[in-house]
C-alpha cells in the first residue's frame, strides 16, 4: 500500500486499542479506500469533457485517457486531446508521488515543445477546465492529513464525512470535505476550500461501474466552481484495464510522437 509505517503503526495499535482518535479513523477510511483500488495494473478509456461558462454556453473536448499503477508510489496518467482542432495533439502527462510534490508536463504542439507545470502553479486550471492540474493526479494517503466529521445521508446513501488536509504548502486548497460511501469505499462528493478557506468547487461522481469483479469508476464527474459560475463535466466510457501500457509510454520523451 502506498502508505508510511508510521501511520499503519498508528492505525494498528488504535484498532487494538479500540481507541480511534476523529485523525485516526479518517485516515483509516482512507488507508481502506485506497486498498480497494490496488492491483488494477493499468486502464484507459475515452473521456469527453464538457465545458460550460457562466452564461450556459458549452464546448466540447475529446480525450484519451491512460493511467499506469506505480507499486509504492502514485501512478502515472496521460490524458491525450483528440478534438476539437485547437487543441489536437495536446498532451498531459503526471507523475503522482506521495511523499513529494507531482511532476507534470504538458506538450503543446503548436510550439512543438514540452512544457513542464511548476509546482506552484498546481492550483492552476488543467486546460481550461474548473479541474486544477493537483485535482488531476492519483490522490495517494499521504498527501492529505485526516479528521473523521459524523456519518451522513447523501441522497439516501449511507456516507463517511472527513476532512483532508493538503500537506503540499503550495495547494491551493486549506481543506477537502469528503463524502464516503460506506459500503464500496468510494468517494460520491468533495468540497474543495480555498486559501481564505471559502467554499471554491464541488466534485460530484456519479453512474459507478464496476470492472474486473473488483474496481469501481465513475461515468461523470462534474466540477461546479461556486464562486466563477462555471463548470466542467467528464464523461468517460471504454474502460479497459491491464491491456499491457509500460513505463516507457508515460514518459516526457514520449510526448512529441503521441498520435
Amino acid at each position: 500500500m502506498k502508505i508510511k509505517f508510521l501511520a499503519l503503526l498508528t492505525l494498528t495499535w488504535a484498532s487494538v486499542t479500540g481507541a480511534q482518535t476523529p485523525q485516526e479513523q479518517g485516515l483509516a477510511i482512507a488507508m481502506e479506500a485506497d486498498a480497494r483500488d490496488i492491483g488494477f495494473i493499468d486502464s484507459s478509456a475515452n473521456m469527453k469533457m464538457t465545458l460550460r461558462n457562466r452564461a450556459g454556453k458549452e464546448s466540447i473536448r475529446n480525450v484519451r485517457v491512460k493511467t499506469l499503477e506505480v507499486s509504492g508510489d502514485g501512478d502515472k496518467s496521460l490524458s491525450i486531446f483528440d478534438e476539437p482542432a485547437d487543441v489536437k495533439g495536446t498532451a498531459s502527462l503526471t507523475w503522482s508521488h506521495s511523499d513529494k510534490p507531482d511532476e507534470q508536463w504538458l506538450y503543446l504542439p503548436a510550439l512543438k515543445r514540452v512544457k513542464r507545470i511548476s509546482s506552484k502553479n498546481k492550483s492552476g486550471p488543467f486546460m481550461g477546465s474548473e479541474f486544477a492540474f493537483e485535482d488531476i493526479g492519483s490522490q495517494e494517503v499521504d498527501k492529505y492529513t485526516y479528521q473523521y466529521l459524523r456519518d451522513e445521508q447523501l441522497d439516501g446513501v449511507d456516507t463517511f464525512v472527513l476532512d483532508r488536509f493538503p500537506v503540499d504548502k503550495n495547494s491551493g486548497y486549506t481543506r477537502q470535505t469528503v463524502w464516503m460511501e460506506k459500503d464500496r469505499y468510494i468517494a460520491l462528493k468533495v468540497d474543495y476550500y480555498d486559501r481564505k478557506n471559502s467554499l471554491l468547487k464541488t466534485l460530484t461522481a456519479s453512474d459507478f461501474q464496476l470492472y474486473v469483479d473488483k474496481y469501481w469508476r465513475a461515468s461523470t464527474l462534474e466540477m461546479i466552481n461556486h464562486q466563477s459560475g462555471k463548470s466542467t463535466r467528464l464523461d468517460f466510457e471504454g474502460y479497459q484495464f491491464k491491456t499491457g501500457l509500460k513505463d516507457s509510454d508515460f514518459q516526457k520523451n514520449a510526448l512529441k510522437r503521441l498520435r
